[in-house]
């Protein structure tokens, strides 16, 4: 049968771009379907870019690196604060939004604006304000993301209480703001609220932030969040939000109480997948909206795959453009570079930064794994010294008696950069022995892994 397309992707974030340039470089007919006006999807519009700009525009309009190095009373003008943030996030959209145009019209994607249904075996609609236009296609690739959690007993329809999208639309900074979530999105708000002044306070009904984290480096931030005045509830679920005079007051299961002036709901995304006539192909999600997908990407409809957000853990922006790029290689039987690296590597931009890769000393006790721990500590680091950053540290599981890099996870200025030195040792098995005999410059972050090596060392120098 001849197709109108060799593929349409639905959804023009960062898994979607992948998988249509990609396919477009095998000289393949595609379209792109995205429901927005403008491509991106959440990274570049409500999530990813929005809260990294936010961060890093937080931090300068504040001096709060500054403050820490200088001891500078640096106060913050909040009546400006909020659009300066606001004009920053949008600059860096626009021409994130400009680049994606771009890249996928010099590809030779068509982008279609509109709301893709399937109708039928390898059919689609498409549905715009201009009318309805069927189309059919060899090869579909969901990559239409995710939305925040938003449990019916919230009320989010009072304008003091949002998700992480629509935060990222307010005009005045609150003095005191509640987290509900205490994983990825809750810390890096909560830490950048702190940092602009507001007093923050997390709910977190597990005993642990970050509990995939190492259980050092997330107690790390803990205590770096809190030095910088967060505070933490942990191990204490919500029970009701709603408001009470001029306040939004969450009830807790203890029968505590938290006052604020905002609330932010942090706990969870759901895929994206309503609205798409799945059950026309025979495509179940799961209660969050997910996709189930094999290691190529392929749903259990052989010609729809799905990558990004809309499979579920780890919905990281890198990830979902490694699953388009398995999923089109597969689609279109290309043989080279058709798996993800092992090596799934986290950023989290919170305040401090924290990255993690591999092996935690949690999981090597699980797995029964042999290992050694070596740490070194921005503060004992020259440039460390240099910018001020007292909490940061550089922590390495390695194996016994190998020495073989099993883990790495930074607290610090620039985690999510540094942690890819790391990952690449670890990607061709190196030891500490081998990755202390690199010449790093002086002074740098980076030659903290030196000590982190020599540390480890010292540890499997000596009986477990």
């Amino acid at each position: 049968m001849e197709y109108d397309y060799d593929l349409v992707v639905i959804g023009g974030g960062p898994a979607g771009e992948r998988g249509a340039e990609l396919a477009a470089e095998f000289g393949k007919r595609v379209a792109l379907v995205e429901c927005k006006a403008d491509p991106g999807g959440a990274c570049v519009h409500t999530g990813t870019l929005p809260s990294k700009t936010l961060r890093e525009a937080a931090l300068e309009l504040t001096g709060f690196v500054q403050r820490k190095l200088h001891g500078l009373d640096v106060r913050l003008d909040k009546s400006t604060a909020v659009p300066r943030l606001m004009s920053r996030k949008d600059a860096v959209r626009t021409s994130e939004v400009t680049r994606i145009r771009r890249n996928l019209t010099d590809h030779k994607v068509e982008i279609l604006g509109g709301s893709a249904t399937f109708v039928g075996d390898h059919c689609l609609e498409v549905t715009s304000s201009t009318g309805t236009r069927r189309l059919t296609t060899a090869v579909a690739l969901l990559a239409t993301g995710s939305n925040p959690f938003r449990p019916r007993e919230v009320p989010f329809d009072d304008p003091d209480v949002d998700d992480s999208d629509t935060i990222l639309d307010m005009d005045v900074l609150p003095e005191r703001l509640t987290v509900i979530g205490g994983g990825v999105i809750g810390c890096e708000y909560a830490s950048m609220f702190a940092a602009l002044g507001s007093r923050v306070t997390v709910i977190e009904g597990r005993a642990q932030v970050l509990p995939f984290l190492d259980r050092e480096v997330a107690d790390g931030l803990v205590r770096a969040m809190e030095a910088h005045g967060v505070t933490f509830h942990l191990g204490r679920r919500y029970t009701r939000v709603g408001r009470v005079g001029k306040e939004i007051v969450t009830t807790c299961d203890d029968g505590s109480e938290v006052p604020a002036d905002r609330l932010l709901f942090a706990a969870g995304r759901s895929g994206n997948t309503q609205g798409l006539g799945l059950e026309r192909v025979g495509l179940t999600p799961d209660k969050r909206g997910n996709l189930a997908a094999d290691m190529n990407y392929q749903t259990a409809v052989p010609w729809i795959y799905a990558a990004g957000d809309v499979v579920g853990n780890p919905g990281l922006a890198s990830t979902g453009m490694e699953q388009a790029r398995v999923a089109m290689k597969h689609a279109f039987s290309t043989p080279d570079l058709d798996s993800i690296g092992h090596l799934l590597p986290y950023g989290i931009y919170s305040i401090p930064e924290v990255s993690s890769v591999g092996e935690t000393e949690g999981s090597c006790q699980e797995k029964k794994v042999p290992y050694a721990v070596g740490r070194s500590f921005y503060h004992d680091n020259a440039r460390g010294k240099i910018i001020g950053d007292t909490e940061g540290f550089i922590k390495l599981v390695v194996e016994r008696p190998s020495g073989r890099i099993l883990g790495v996870h930074l607290l610090g200025e620039r985690a999510t950069e540094l942690v890819h030195l790391g990952q690449l040792a670890m990607w061709y098995k190196g030891t500490v022995a081998e990755l202390s005999e690199m010449v790093f410059n002086y002074p740098t972050l980076a030659e903290g892994f030196k000590y982190a090596c020599y540390d480890a060392m010292a540890s499997l120098s000596r009986e477990p």
